[in-house]
């Protein structure tokens, strides 16, 4: 057997292949295997982000309203947390091939034909794990049962949000002016409270009232709500009324806020907040639950058409009933063989909804629990 390396050829037993024909040969090979190692994870990021993003979102707004609406009859709310969310996704591939040459030797170049057999084979899994965490003990006490912080409230104004509606949701009483309630008793809501938050409403729109955090050096943090000083002769008898009905120094313009109920000092202003529970048992009194429900005793009376607890013309959220799905709908849950909803067109009331989701990740004070603690396999 002869080696000519004139006529570019390799020997090898009966097969002569050439050089050519090999480097293509082990090139595509090579090109298979490193596309078998391309990641996938950084072109999941994009897509898996936005969708389990809305599915979470979507799946909170079904879990608070469904939670309302238990108070109204009687039952326990209960939250499910989404602890973690891991994706992983795994690409495995095989590539293989059985070749075969014939019509050449080794004494001569003659026309050949390779014959034989290829493999490709791939498999992709897509395998999430989702960590859930009841709310149950501290974290139930902390985020449902705890009142909301002052100054958490008094950002939200400084931060352009509605005071009819940071005042009407969040705040139970302020100085010894009481807001309407539902909770135990029909309790009217002082026509002061309701001055009260339009005249706060006006200097909101006058950039009239500021909120600042002052943090101590070996203190704790102090929230200061401060009414401007102006020209404007409109806006600075408001500023007057609004002392008047909180009992404050007229010639004092900046305030240190507290909480708890009033102490009758003219230096200072104290908020009574509430918390997620009762936000949620005073937003439940206003469904609309069929009346079958209310004279057989399954729900609650709650507030009757044109006895708003609030003291509004219009109540901030309106929640449906029905015995069929809604076909547009904000928010909805099924229970107690009814479904409660939300209106897709009633722009108030997902208003409200969308601030009762922003007022239970304020609430979320103190330290949290600990997740459980998973160990992910990485091949």
């Amino acid at each position: 057997m002869r080696n000519d390396s004139r006529n570019s050829m390799r020997v090898q037993g009966p097969i002569v292949v050439p050089r050519r024909i090999a480097r293509l040969l082990a090139g595509a090979f090579l090109m298979s295997a490193l596309a078998a190692c391309t990641h996938i994870g950084p072109a999941t990021v994009e897509r898996d982000r936005m969708d389990y993003g809305s599915a979470i979102a979507d799946s909170w707004k079904q879990q608070t309203l469904l939670n309302i609406v238990k108070i109204r009859y009687g039952d326990f709310p209960v939250y499910l947390d989404v602890a973690q969310v891991i994706a992983g996704y795994q690409l495995q591939s095989t590539v293989g091939a059985d070749l075969s040459a014939t019509g050449a030797s080794g004494a001569m170049v003659s026309p050949f034909t390779i014959g034989g057999t290829a493999l490709a084979q791939g498999t992709y899994t897509d395998r999430p794990t989702i960590v859930y965490a009841p709310l149950t003990g501290n974290d139930f006490l902390k985020k449902l049962m705890t009142p909301i912080p002052p100054s958490s409230l008094m950002s939200l104004l400084q931060s352009g949000y509605n005071a009819d509606l940071v005042m009407a949701m969040g705040v139970d009483s302020i100085n010894g002016v009481s807001n309407g309630s539902m909770r135990s008793t029909n309790r009217a809501v002082d026509p002061q409270f309701l001055r009260l938050t339009q005249l706060l409403r006006d200097l909101q729109l006058a950039n009239a009232v500021q909120v600042r955090i002052v943090t101590a050096k070996d203190g704790p943090e102090s929230t200061l709500l401060r009414f401007s000083s102006t020209a404007n002769p409109e806006i600075a008898a408001k500023s007057k009324e609004i002392s008047s009905i909180l009992h404050l120094n007229p010639g004092q313009r900046e305030f240190k806020v507290y909480y708890g109920g009033y102490s009758g000092r003219d230096d200072e202003i104290d908020i009574m907040t509430r918390s997620m529970l009762h936000i949620m048992i005073e937003i439940s009194a206003l469904i609309q639950v069929p009346a079958t429900d209310i004279t057989s005793g399954r729900a609650a009376l709650g507030a009757q058409a044109g006895d708003v607890a609030s003291g509004a013309a219009k109540p901030l959220i309106k929640i449906e009933s029905g015995d069929t799905e809604p076909k547009d709908a904000y928010d909805a849950i099924r229970y107690n063989d009814h479904w409660f909803w939300v209106a897709n067109t009633d722009l108030r009331s997902k208003y409200s909804f969308a601030f009762i989701m922003l007022l239970f990740s304020i609430s979320d004070v103190g330290p949290k629990s600990s997740a459980p603690v998973l160990t992910v396999p990485t091949n």
